[in-house]
């Protein structure tokens, strides 16, 4: 035996979830790949949309009304067992949940190279429901940091793998099609809460009693369907062989002007102004979209009231159990239809910079923003359901498309050398923005609340306040210039990383492997109609929603 046979060879057979079990053979097709990466990417996206269960877990002791306790600490609030939880404290799921992903990507993502994307996906199906599960235990016994412990740190893990399993599977799968590859991916994630939101307020309905607003029976149900979906889509996880490309396709010969003809060692890039600026320019970017997505349900409905439902004089306060109940689910397909913007936004911005250039296309995201943060009280003062839901559907279509296009700002500026590890140290800036975010927009909230503010104009200090964190961004974007020379790796030591990179992909032959281009065969129809199905319904179930808002 060879040395390369003896290091590459595993040690006993492997495991079913080893990742020498999910190397395809010839006749597979890797049309088949990316469904199994929405499987996961679909559910665990849901993360997006918990928002709709703030105001039902407000009540959940008081059930028709909340039970406050107004001078209860947030320590009390852990414990307690008597006291509703405050909307404000419930948000800091959000900060758990991209906290945690940021640390676990970047934790963890050398691991998942190394054992493959089946066993990362189904720890990642593990922890995404066993915490559901978890929180599920802490609504039932009113413990407000077993929520917090089970949906929020241990589901935060579970994003955080889920998030990060598919990406550079389907990069390897299509080097002929690699933007296109990693935004079915992306596009997922964004996707979630657009199936999730409605499928959580349907559930609820149905679950609730006299005794209970039906949330813990809710995650319960949807710990349950998400696991089964995210085996699914972890077990048919397929790695091309080494070496693998497309029947008669070759590299092409690059020359964009996009890309930096120099590159910055990873040591390096966090060294210079340009990774800070840009980690500022994604975090402020993130931060303002997070945290209303954080608070969409809630925001719609109390900021409209009986609007939503045909009572332009009835405020949110005035509204009996039934009619919030309507406006719920009227919010909760304003949730979803953010999360169709977030979608949408992956595609469009990314490939718009392509072609105005990445600093074009941030100073386009903080501008547009600005604006029409700026304008949103105005929105909402005009009762206008139109603009305020499309104003902020744009905002969201540039939140997304800030996720879609920071790699490619960061490929121009450090070269393509080292991007991906550069791109994995950048999302701590997420990871910071799921803090700021949800801190402002919620805080705020409750001093405003407890200051006396109309609930229909509970959000426009906050409006505000985003806006100057998005002039910040602004400015920092203006400040990014070109990588000063003195960080630029030689060209031999380049040629040299190069080399070794590529000597274990040199050490076998290249070809198809009879596998090639593959296409939409009946068995890659049917499980592209498995996720297209409850991706569809997501999409039919939100429309219907928006028209009701209007």
């Amino acid at each position: 035996m060879t040395t390369a046979d003896t290091v590459l060879a595993p040690v006993g057979a492997p495991g079913f979830l080893d990742r020498e079990r999910t190397i395809a053979t010839a006749g597979f097709n890797r049309w088949l790949v990316p469904p199994a990466a929405l499987c996961i990417h679909l559910c665990i996206g849901m993360a997006y949309g918990f928002s709709v269960f703030w105001l039902p877990l407000s009540r959940a002791i008081g059930l028709t009304a909340p039970k406050a306790c107004p001078d209860m600490s947030l320590w009390q609030e852990l414990f307690t067992t008597s006291c509703d939880w405050k909307v404000a404290s419930m948000g800091w799921m959000y900060t758990l949940f991209f906290v945690l992903l940021g640390i676990a990507a970047a934790v963890w993502g050398g691991w998942l190279e190394r054992v493959g994307p089946r066993k990362a996906g189904f720890v990642s199906a593990l922890c995404w429901c066993g915490g559901l599960f978890l929180g599920a235990i802490g609504v039932y016994t009113h413990q407000l940091w077993l929520l917090w412990l089970g949906s929020g740190v241990i589901g935060g893990v579970g994003l955080g793998l889920g998030y990060i399993s598919p990406v550079s599977t389907l990069v390897k799968w299509f080097p002929d099609r690699r933007g296109m590859a990693t935004g079915m991916a992306i596009m997922g994630f964004g996707g979630g809460a657009m199936i999730g939101a409605p499928l959580a307020n349907l559930l609820m309905n149905y679950f609730k009693s006299p005794s209970s607003v039906g949330v813990w029976e809710t995650f319960v149900a949807m710990g349950v369907i998400y696991f089964v979906f995210m085996m699914i889509g972890a077990f048919r996880y397929r790695l091309p062989p080494s070496g693998w490309q497309p029947e008669g396709w070759t590299p092409p010969v690059k020359a964009n002007a996009m890309i930096s003809k120099n590159n910055v060692h990873l040591n390096d890039a966090h060294k210079t102004p340009q990774f800070w600026l840009i980690w500022w320019v994604l975090c402020l970017n993130v931060s303002a979209g997070i945290g209303v997505i954080g608070m969409a349900s809630p925001m719609l409905q109390e900021i409209f009231g009986g609007k939503l439902i045909g009572l332009p004089d009835v405020g949110f306060n005035a509204l009996d159990a039934g009619q919030k109940a309507q406006i719920a689910a009227i919010a909760a397909g304003f949730a979803g239809l953010l999360s169709l913007f977030n979608i949408g936004g992956r595609f469009f911005w990314a490939s718009l910079s392509d072609k105005i250039g990445r600093k074009n296309t941030y100073y386009t995201f903080f501008i547009l923003c600005i604006a029409l943060y700026a304008l949103a009280p105005t929105f909402a003062a005009m009762g206008s359901k139109l603009l305020f839901v499309l104003g902020f559907g744009i905002i969201l279509s540039m939140y997304g498309g800030g996720f879609a296009t920071v790699p490619a700002y960061l490929a121009d500026m450090f070269g393509t050398q080292f991007v991906g590890a550069i791109h994995g140290r950048l999302l701590t800036a997420w990871s910071t923005a799921g803090i700021i975010g949800p801190v402002v927009v919620n805080y705020i909230r409750e001093f405003q609340l407890a200051a006396g503010v109309p609930r229909d104009q509970l959000y426009n200090t906050t409006m505000y306040i985003l806006c100057a964190m998005l002039i910040a961004g602004l400015i920092c974007n203006y400040l990014i210039k070109p990588v000063d020379p003195k960080w630029h790796m030689k060209d031999a030591d380049v040629a040299k990383l190069q080399a070794a990179s590529a000597s274990a992909a040199a050490a076998g032959p290249h070809g198809s492997y009879g596998i090639g281009f593959g296409g939409l065969d009946a068995k890659a129809a049917l499980f592209w109609a498995f996720v297209g199905v409850p991706l569809a319904w997501g999409v039919w179930k939100t429309l219907e929603s928006a028209v009701k808002i209007f």
